[in-house]
Parts: C-alpha cells; sequence; structure tokens
C-alpha cells in the first residue's frame, strides 16, 4: 500500500530522519538493496553496533523501515507506504559519491560472500537441495 499523501507529523518525521548524514546513508543502501541486515551495514558504513542500531531505530520509531527477524540476523527494509517518497528524495542524492561508495563497498562484499544477506540465502538454498 503506497501512500498518497500523509500528514504533517509523518511529514515531518520523514524529513527529521533525513537530516542525519549516516541514516541517508542506511535508507540509500536499504532502497538500493531492498532489505539488508544491521551488521551488514555496519560492515558495509563502517560504523559501530551502536552507531549503527541507534539510527536503525530512530528510522524504525519513525515508521520509515520494517524489522524481520531471520535466524540470528534482523533484515531491515523501507516501508512500502514511504517507498515513493524514499525513491525521490534518493534519486536526486544518487551520483554522490559516499552514496555511490557505499553501493560500491556492498557489491564488493556480497561478491566476497562476507554478508549475512548471502549466508542466509545459501543457507536457505543447502536446505532445500538436502531435502
Amino acid at each position: 500500500m503506497r501512500l498518497k499523501n500523509f500528514s504533517l507529523t509523518f511529514g515531518t518525521s520523514i524529513f527529521k530522519s533525513l537530516s542525519e548524514e549516516a541514516r541517508v546513508r542506511i535508507l540509500n543502501l536499504l532502497y538500493e538493496n531492498g532489505e539488508m541486515c544491521s551488521s551488514d551495514l555496519e560492515l558495509i558504513l563502517d560504523f559501530t553496533q551502536t552507531k549503527t542500531s541507534r539510527h536503525l531505530s530512530y528510522l524504525k520509531n519513525a515508521g520509515i523501515i520494517n524489522a524481520r527477524k531471520a535466524d540470528q540476523w534482523v533484515f531491515y527494509s523501507i516501508k512500502e507506504e514511504v517507498q515513493d517518497v524514499m525513491e525521490l528524495v534518493l534519486n536526486y542524492m544518487k551520483k554522490d559519491h559516499v552514496l555511490s561508495q557505499d553501493i560500491q563497498t556492498f557489491k564488493t562484499m556480497y561478491s566476497n560472500r562476507e554478508l549475512a544477506a548471502y549466508k542466509i540465502g545459501t543457507k536457505k538454498w543447502q536446505s532445500r537441495s538436502n531435502s
């Protein structure tokens, strides 16, 4: 379900969320990759666990992201309701050097099989083939 419009309170919450560079970087990675684990975000962004958790909690409390637990990992994604707003905002910043570097780091780490997203995908595939 996409929102066609939203309240002043929710709009203010979205813009406050975008006022911090770390949260914009997290949202950009989530937007580009659909869903990511907090530990993967830590590795890619070179943040501490505390900093990553604090910003993810802020985004979750603001109603911008979802959380889903899978095994020992928690995966985050942008809520469908705010997808259009995030697309508009993040497309304007698409060519930013820092955001581009984050995406490149993700691709490198994913290809090197260092991220939880790869590990959990492989684990599911292996359990299906063993059945």
